[in-house]
């Protein structure tokens, strides 16, 4: 089995169907660390889509307990549905996601003077092989990928 082969068949197994040659050519062709970018997106989309697929757990839990109980509660006496709170959170959820995505990639927002954003650290997500060991590579520029890997047929 070739490593294309090889790619191909754990990005079919993650999901990636359709794209998951694509993905894998990418990765061998390019030397780029696909499969931990694809894996990482995949489990941060499940997440989100969570606040969804969830929400009648989430939004009882939510309504009886927790900072949220009152608000819940008004939404829900105020016609809202959970399926309805739960579009809203999986916006949220989506947008917050693709914010610390794009925090990942550039940490510098511009809130702060230049000569006091020159002297913080920044930060660097990195890919490890299956044993933990460091391959090397750098999962970068993440948001970038992040639209493209939304599910099929989501909220």
């Amino acid at each position: 089995m070739t490593e294309l082969d090889r790619l191909t068949a754990l990005f079919s197994a993650l999901g990636a169907d359709a794209d998951a040659r694509d993905w894998a050519e990418s990765a061998v062709e390019e030397g780029l660390p696909q499969l931990a970018r694809y894996r990482l997106l995949r489990t941060v989309w499940q997440d989100v889509d969570a606040w969804a697929t969830a929400a009648g757990q989430w939004v009882d839990a939510y309504r009886t307990d927790g900072a949220a109980a009152d608000a819940v509660g008004r939404a829900l006496a105020a016609g809202l549905t959970p399926e309805d709170l739960g579009v809203l959170a999986r916006e949220i959820a989506r947008e917050t996601a693709f914010g610390v995505l794009c925090a990942l990639a550039d940490p510098a927002d511009g809130s702060l003077p230049a000569d006091v954003e020159e002297q913080l650290p920044g930060w660097r997500l990195a890919e490890l092989d299956p044993s933990g060991e460091p391959t090397g590579r750098h999962l970068d520029a993440l948001h970038e990928d992040f639209a493209e890997l939304e599910p099929k047929g989501a909220v």
